[in-house]
């Protein structure tokens, strides 16, 4: 007999992801388009939590609207929780300290671990959207080592002023072209680097252009992700031994 037990109303969704306040546009490949993932995700909208609010202001005073989001997410039943915005790192140790799932709040904290796969004598490099606004507490809650180099597109015609901005229209190839000069530059100030870390989750749709132009492993925001919700709901294997455990 089969035996199914309940104790939350959603199931088969073990991510939950924060999401800001925004109306730009998310192209396949954003973390806020659900087709992006191989997987189910659940959002849920923090609201005043805009770009501009989080991004260039530090995120003031949203920390408890944070939290709430958190613990209603894990109210509905995920498993992990995740936001769709780096500069989120700022709130990592609050939030994890306010649920009781695994938060994984920045593409940031891959920088660390991405390091220690590197050749030797190499290091990664951070593309962040703000590099005005990006402080060293941001890197510090990631676990970021100090020295790492960053590089961003706010020199950019296009995607920092889109995403920053919330405007409803966004030229996707200049957005693309932005990503990949900034990427360029960082790589050029800093020939040592051995990988790049995207901070921005709006970034992800244009990781692959990045690796191409600049021949160093891309990470993101969507290959932390996949990381965590393997870990979170691990891939059932057909076992070959009959009457074994699933």
């Amino acid at each position: 007999m089969t035996v199914a037990k309940g104790g939350k109303p959603i199931y088969g969704v073990s991510i939950g992801i924060l999401m800001l306040d925004a109306r730009f546009p998310r192209v396949p490949g954003d973390m806020g388009n659900a087709e992006t993932w191989p997987f189910p995700v659940h959002y849920r909208i923090v609201r005043d939590a805009t770009p501009d609010r989080v991004v260039r202001r530090n995120a003031e005073g949203l920390l408890q609207a944070f939290i709430e989001g958190a613990q209603a997410l894990c109210a509905d039943g995920v498993d992990g929780i995740t936001t769709n915005c780096g500069f989120l790192s700022i709130y990592q140790d609050e939030i994890a300290a306010a649920v009781p799932v695994p938060v994984a709040t920045s593409s940031l904290m891959q920088v660390s671990l991405v390091n220690q796969v590197l050749p030797h004598g190499k290091k990664t490099g951070i593309l962040t959207i703000s590099g005005s606004t990006m402080t060293p507490l941001h890197l510090e809650r990631a676990g970021v080592p100090e020295g790492t180099p960053v590089g961003s597109t706010e020199g950019g015609r296009e995607f920092t002023r889109v995403i920053l901005n919330n405007e409803p229209e966004l030229d996707v190839e200049a957005a693309r072209d932005d990503n990949i000069e900034a990427a360029k530059q960082l790589v050029a100030q800093h020939p040592d680097l051995g990988a790049l870390v995207l901070e921005c989750t709006n970034m992800m749709p244009y990781a692959a252009a990045i690796r191409a132009a600049v021949d160093l492993p891309v990470f993101t925001m969507g290959s932390f992700v996949r990381w965590f919700q393997s870990g979170l709901q691990p891939t059932r294997f057909p076992s070959p031994y009959p009457g074994s455990m699933p």
